[in-house]
């Protein structure tokens, strides 16, 4: 059951989320059960959300790891292969591997027994060709109850086809300055097709690769770099959005229904449900 909290203003809620959660962390290695990639989740806890997230092209999943130790310390699962890091990746089997990500979250008891995931508090996320992936195992798997996508990109298949059978709540975080996946010919259409409820939002000083950490070599052909900003605004913006649809948590939603310095809301449609599962 959702932890009653004190509903907050926007910029209140800002800054709670921005700061770590109360949950020890714990790391493990997808590799374990036949799948490369990164597992985060809280110390302990039962009937837990989960998010699988699919990295940007060429990406590691270690730039990431911020984020994700971010949602475990407020009591989500994070499930992130390390699949089709190359130059020429399929971004069919990247949603194909989001969604075994979601079946081991679901399948396997994880740590040493203490932790355990709703097989109906599931979501996907990722950033770049990884929110396209996103948006394509969404509308492939009923069990996605939301979305989060990151300056999204293109995908083949096509993310724009798919986002028309994605009925659960969508959030999309646009780079304004993003100069590889510039917002209106990736991002904005896929929000507008969106079959549910959603919300496209700008973070202004955000670059294509704003949502990434440290440094790679990948950054001598992108545009863009880190943006510890862009990471805080995304970190509570995330974790709001999942709390709200996943457990039902309303304390942070005036920050998914306000503006706040940094981040405009440049689309939005239908109202968040709640979740009915607690």
């Amino acid at each position: 059951m959702a932890r009653a909290v004190k509903a907050l203003t926007a910029k209140q809620a800002l800054v709670t989320l921005t700061r770590p959660g109360p949950h020890k962390v714990l790391r493990g290695d997808l590799g374990l059960i036949g799948l490369p990639g990164v597992i985060l989740t809280p110390a302990q806890g039962l009937g837990l959300p989960a998010v699988a997230f699919g990295h940007g092209w060429l990406q590691p999943a270690r730039r990431y790891l911020g984020l994700f130790k971010h949602l475990a310390s407020w009591g989500i699962v994070v499930a992130a292969p390390g699949t089709h890091t190359g130059a020429l990746p399929s971004h069919r089997l990247l949603a194909a591997d989001l969604r075994t990500a979601l079946d081991v979250c679901t399948g396997v008891r994880l740590g040493e027994g203490q932790i355990s995931v709703h097989p109906e508090r599931l979501a996907v996320a990722g950033h770049s060709m990884g929110g396209g992936a996103a948006v394509l195992a969404a509308a492939e798997d009923e069990r996605v109850r939301a979305v989060v996508t990151m300056a999204l990109s293109e995908t083949r298949p096509s993310a724009l086809d798919a986002a028309h059978h994605c009925a659960m709540p969508g959030l999309h975080l646009s780079a304004v300055q993003d100069l590889v996946a510039p917002t209106v010919g990736h991002v904005e259409p896929v929000a507008q097709a969106w079959a549910g409820p959603v919300q496209l939002r700008g973070i202004t000083k955000a670059t294509h690769l704003a949502f990434t950490e440290g440094r790679h070599w990948s950054d001598l052909l992108l545009d863009g770099r880190s943006h510890h900003t862009t990471q805080k605004l995304t970190k509570a913006l995330t974790t709001a959005f999942l709390l709200r649809i996943l457990t039902g948590t309303r304390a942070y939603s005036a920050l998914l229904e306000e503006e706040v310095r940094g981040c405009t809301i440049d689309y939005t449609r239908g109202p968040l449900p709640t979740a009915a599962h607690r």
